[in-house]
């Protein structure tokens, strides 16, 4: 069958936006099923243009006349590429390389028909692996996928988020025909202090919110410049890690170390996972001493990249590649440090400061066979998906954290002129209890199974407990002069450290919790504003499950009915950490809220657009992250004095307590 008859019925024809975008979902859904199978007879269409597309011969649909499908025709031709059945790993050179082909050919492609033909014929050929990376970064990049909503990730490849018990029982529900709902517990045992934060690191929305920021702000990137990219690396692992701290102190744990590389790493991790192709996870013991890794990286490497950069940051300047400085003792300097610590295509001399982050990973991930002995696969360090339930992985980001703070604390402070914003006095503010409590959470096992045409489905549902909390309103209460747009910043701060001693302001201020950022409009005379925790812009809620997006998208393909959905995106904090665990007794916060002008949007209508309203960890895709101030502000830089910020009108700071409730 030729493609244009293909390409007519795979996308029927249609007036509606809506019903186009049915079809587009349909065929998302599809690409993405069964994953590690063959694409099912029952989706013939898609079967057969699986078998009949001619990557070579569309060349002219690709907007780059076809550089990228023919230099990836070439490697598999070639027989180079990756074999099938095989774990990938992002940090793995060569199948990097080989993942982001693909991403090059799909992001060429000039209109869905031909992005569809390419996914279906390079999914039968290429390492899985690859593939779902690929195809993930470039729905969530391409223009007229925008309005797709991508599958959770963890019911696409569901063994990257449990453990091995639990797909073991999947595997024998499937072999005995017997659907199976299985409950799934934390990694560890009791004995580890670290079991009590567990749920934090191994929540399935916290893995996925850190691998799709990596898919929405990929180090690798080579197109558009992307907004401030560099800080926003800086400014999304910043608040995970202190997100992470206040876990610790609601479970009476101390703050987390950060990691030194002539130490022993103290904590180990033993994933308890297997990878779907591969063997398992590799265990790091308690107490190990850094070794070099082979064909990655030397221990005295690290140490020397972490020097340059704190050199850079004593100077107050980097170098750049041919010998020109640019300063950093300045709000865009963190830009440039988070660009070359991480090391992204932004960094201005990635050949003198190396790759921090992205080495640590490498070399973190490695330690259990350091020198390839064992042939051992990599480590949970080594994935975006797993790498928050390692320990190490935020003892890690407290080791780069204290460096952007090193950056930080060289800027002169604030001083109440620079923090004041004259039209508004702020009151009081009023605020629900907040409490948290552990519920149950369902997903889907199935895409983890093996499958055949002549196999009956079985319905395999994972279960495990997540952190919640209960929904709250906040109130403003304010005075304004004349009506205004404002721009308004609400933080949770621990007000005591693990031995219950207050903390001065200056050492808590690195702390702070965003846990809101918004515009609003204020109107002449005393008023208030009110807002929810839904309403949070750096938190999503859960992702729509596989099943109802199946279900939703071939309804609406059958129906020829506009598909609705909530699309949004898959990057941001998850809604039900939006809080941490507090305990029985209730853990302090200071709750901060600092209203200054509108004119600090970086976009005219943020009073009015919430820009699918997740935009406090991971900006506006594709356009100017829309706060202009420094992320953090005002808490990124010293505090010698409270009084500084204590006699502000415009900044109103009140203690509350979170409460942790059983069985809610």
């Amino acid at each position: 069958m030729k493609w244009a008859v293909v390409a007519a019925v795979l996308l029927v024809a249609a007036v509606a936006e809506g019903a186009d975008l049915a079809h587009r979902q349909q065929a998302v859904n599809r690409l993405l099923y069964r994953i590690y199978s063959p694409i099912p007879s029952k989706f013939p269409e898609l079967k057969q243009l699986s078998n009949s597309f001619n990557p070579r011969g569309n060349a002219g649909n690709c907007k780059d006349g076809g550089n990228a499908v023919n230099h990836l025709m070439d490697e598999l031709d070639a027989g180079r590429l990756l074999e099938q059945h095989h774990w990938f790993s992002l940090f793995n050179t060569r199948q990097r390389e080989e993942a982001l082909m693909l991403v090059d050919v799909l992001l060429n492609c000039e209109n869905f028909e031909s992005f569809v033909g390419n996914a279906a014929f390079f999914r039968e050929r290429m390492n899985e692996g690859e593939f779902v990376y690929a195809f993930y970064v470039a729905v969530s990049h391409s223009d007229f996928m925008q309005d797709v909503v991508l599958p959770p990730l963890y019911e696409v490849t569901p063994h990257m988020f449990t453990n091995s018990e639990v797909i073991d029982k999947a595997y024998t529900a499937k072999m005995t025909q017997t659907p199976g709902e299985f409950r799934m517990s934390f990694t560890g045992s009791k004995r580890n202090p670290e079991q009590r934060v567990a749920y934090f690191g191994e929540d399935v929305g916290m893995n996925s919110h850190h691998v799709h920021w990596h898919m929405d702000f990929p180090f690798w990137w080579h197109g558009d410049e992307i907004d401030r990219k560099g800080e926003l690396f800086f400014w999304a692992h910043h608040q995970l890690t202190v997100r992470f701290d206040a876990e610790r102190l609601s479970n009476y744990l101390p703050l987390v170390d950060e990691l030194y590389w002539d130490r022993p790493i103290k904590e180990g991790f033993a994933p308890h996972t297997n990878y779907k192709y591969g063997g398992e996870f590799p265990t790091r013991p308690d107490n190990k001493n850094f070794e070099d890794v082979d064909g990655v990286a030397r221990i005295r490497d690290m140490k020397e990249m972490e020097s340059r950069i704190r050199d850079a940051i004593a100077h107050g300047y980097v170098d750049k590649s041919d010998g020109s400085h640019i300063d950093i003792d300045n709000d865009h300097g963190i830009d440039v440090l988070g660009a070359a610590i991480e090391s992204s295509t932004s960094s201005v001399n990635p050949s003198y400061y190396g790759a921090l982050h992205n080495q640590a990973h490498r070399v973190l991930g490695a330690q259990a066979d350091p020198h390839g002995k064992f042939n051992m696969p990599p480590g949970v360090m080594e994935h975006f998906e797993t790498a928050t339930r390692d320990p190490s992985f935020f003892r890690l980001h407290k080791y780069m954290d204290n460096i952007f703070k090193e950056h930080k604390d060289k800027l002169p402070p604030y001083t109440a002129d620079d923090l004041k914003y004259d039209n508004v006095e702020i009151s009081d503010v009023d605020i629900d209890e907040l409490s948290t409590f552990f519920e149950d959470f369902e997903f889907d096992l199935g895409n983890s199974l093996d499958t055949a045409d002549n196999v009956k489905h079985v319905d395999v549902h994972a279960h495990i407990p997540r952190l919640n909390h209960k929904p709250f309103h906040y109130n403003i209460h304010y005075h304004a002069d004349h009506d205004d747009t404002v721009s308004i910043r609400v933080y949770l701060t621990p007000v005591r450290d693990e031995n219950g001693i207050k903390m001065h302001i200056d050492e808590n201020r690195w702390h702070a919790i965003m846990i809101d950022n918004f515009w609003a409009e204020v109107k002449a005379g005393t008023h208030n504003i009110r807002r929810s925790s839904f309403d949070s812009s750096v938190t999503i809620q859960d992702r729509v499950s596989f099943e109802e997006l199946i279900s939703k998208a071939d309804e609406a393909v059958e129906n020829n009915h506009p598909l609705e959905v909530n699309s949004g995106r898959s990057c941001g904090h998850p809604h039900n950490l939006l809080l941490p665990k507090g305990n029985k007794e209730g853990v302090e916060f200071w709750l901060n809220v600092h209203v200054t002008s509108g004119d600090d949007a970086a976009h005219a209508d943020l009073h009015s657009n919430d820009y699918d309203g997740n935009h406090g960890y991971c900006g506006i895709h594709g356009k100017a992250y829309p706060d202009k101030r420094p992320m953090g502000y005002p808490f990124d830089r010293r505090i010698p004095d409270l009084r500084v910020v204590k006699n502000l009108p415009n900044f109103f700071g009140k203690t509350v307590r979170v409460y942790h409730k059983e069985g809610h």
